[in-house]
């Protein structure tokens, strides 16, 4: 395996920069996100997980993905323009497995997503492997793990020392090409993958669970601000709609914007005529749980990497943010276990 200094990736990471754009963790205030970096230098070298997760780089939270100009009655439509290449540099396992479920919603079923699969195209990543579990997070409940590189190019391992560089695809070995490593017979940092287990229900032992009273007592708590679906790094819901703007006479332009959508918002479901089949706090709250560990195992996608029994083809990619940013509490892990409880409950 091939090792690099700090101080060679750092000067790697800038000729990089010079040449195409690099999305890296850097600090905005009082957090660390994801975002375009000019030079090493911005780059957070030592996080535990972003704000935010990657997926605002394939599925921004507003975005034109259609522009139609009328012009004395001559109408034009314009898509906009191709974007550069660009690597996403220091992406934790989590948020990498984030991409290969959405993969499995816009791309793997037909018609995929144009946008997405365009900027999934154009992007390659560079991960970098947590020591291990975090606060919040219990990825390895949902057969991932700390040092986990089969979604990533590039997979980066820290230690005394450097970097242990593992390139893991074609388009990773293309990517290292003027890195400077050195071989070495040691053995690469290994992570520690202990603590945060929680029991996972396999998704066909879910519906037997649908109208317990247990989801009215927890949406008793819930605020529906829908902070849980704007951090999540699967969730993929979003609205369409038209802005038009008049700017001359016999002029005007229309903006189709897409932008995020939650299911947790009130008004999410409801369809022509005012009716709205998930009018209460709890279905939609419940909804939001099965759509992670119930219903996303019903799509018709190829299977994610197996983790054993309730892991397979499971939404949920354990990475803790919905926990940490939720105002009154709620925790999709003891979610989990107070689930896992219920089934058992009910076998008596």
């Amino acid at each position: 395996m091939r090792i690099t200094s700090r101080a060679d990736l750092a000067r790697w990471l800038d000729g990089l920069a010079e040449r195409t754009t690099v999305i890296a963790p850097r600090r905005v205030g009082d957090e660390i996100v994801y975002g375009a970096v000019n030079t090493s230098a911005e780059v957070v070298w030592h996080f535990q997980r972003t704000a935010l997760p990657a997926k605002t780089f394939f599925l921004p939270d507003t975005e034109a993905i259609l522009e139609v100009e009328i012009r004395d009655e001559q109408v034009g439509l314009t898509e906009p323009a191709l974007e550069r290449e660009q690597v996403l540099w220091g992406l934790r396992p989590c948020d990498a497995r984030g991409l290969r479920v959405l993969d499995a919603l816009l791309l793997d079923r037909p018609p995929p997503d144009s946008y997405y699969a365009e900027r999934r195209g154009r992007t390659t990543l560079v991960g970098l492997a947590c020591p291990r579990l975090w606060d919040n997070c219990f990825c390895t409940s949902l057969g991932g793990a700390p040092d986990d590189a089969s979604e990533v190019d590039v997979m980066l391992y820290e230690g005394e020392g450097g970097y242990w560089v593992e390139a893991v695809t074609e388009k990773g070995v293309a990517l290292l090409e003027g890195l400077p490593c050195g071989e070495t017979d040691g053995d690469r940092p290994a992570s520690d993958p202990s603590g945060g287990t929680v029991p996972v229900l396999p998704p066909e032992r879910w519906g037997a669970l649908f109208d317990e009273p247990y989801w009215q007592r927890l949406a008793d708590r819930c605020l529906s601000c829908r902070a849980c679906t704007y951090v999540c790094p699967t969730c993929r819901c979003f609205d369409v709609r038209d802005q038009s703007t008049a700017v001359g006479a016999g002029y005007r332009r229309i903006e189709r914007l897409r932008a995020w959508d939650s299911c947790l918002a009130s008004a999410y479901r409801r369809i022509a005529g005012g009716h709205d089949p998930r009018s209460t706090t709890a279905q939609r709250l419940r909804n939001r749980v099965y759509c992670k560990f119930c219903y996303f195992s019903q799509a018709p996608h190829p299977t994610l990497s197996p983790g054993g029994e309730g892991k397979e083809g499971v939404g949920c990619v354990g990475c803790g943010r919905c926990i940490a940013v939720c105002p009154v509490g709620i925790d999709v892990a003891e979610v989990l276990a107070d689930v896992s409880e219920l089934e058992e409950r009910s076998k008596r």
